[in-house]
C-alpha cells in the first residue's frame, strides 16, 4: 500500500503545534511511517475497531487516529505530548 494522505483535526493539529521543534520532527518522521502502515507502526484498535487506532510515536507524543482506506487517508484525532 502507498502512503495514505495524513489530516488532522483541530484538536490534533494544536497539539502537534505545541511540540518542540526536535520533538516535531520526530512526530512528524513517525506520522509519516503510520501514514505508510497505518495498522502497524505498534498501533492498536480502539474499542474493537480495525479502522479506529492509537499508537505512540516515537517516544513524543500519543496519537489516536481513523483509517478511510476509501478515501486514502488517515484523519489524526488527537494529539498528546510525551511527559
Amino acid at each position: 500500500m502507498s502512503a495514505l494522505r495524513v489530516s488532522f483535526t483541530d484538536v490534533a493539529s494544536a497539539g502537534r503545534d505545541a511540540l518542540t521543534p526536535g520533538a516535531r520532527k520526530e512526530f512528524d518522521a513517525g506520522i509519516l511511517a503510520i501514514a505508510r502502515d497505518p495498522y502497524g507502526c505498534g498501533s492498536t484498535a480502539v474499542g474493537g475497531d480495525r479502522d479506529r487506532r492509537e499508537a505512540t510515536v516515537n517516544c513524543v507524543a500519543f496519537v489516536r487516529y481513523e483509517v478511510s482506506v476509501r478515501v486514502v487517508t488517515v484523519t489524526v484525532l488527537r494529539v498528546v505530548p510525551a511527559p
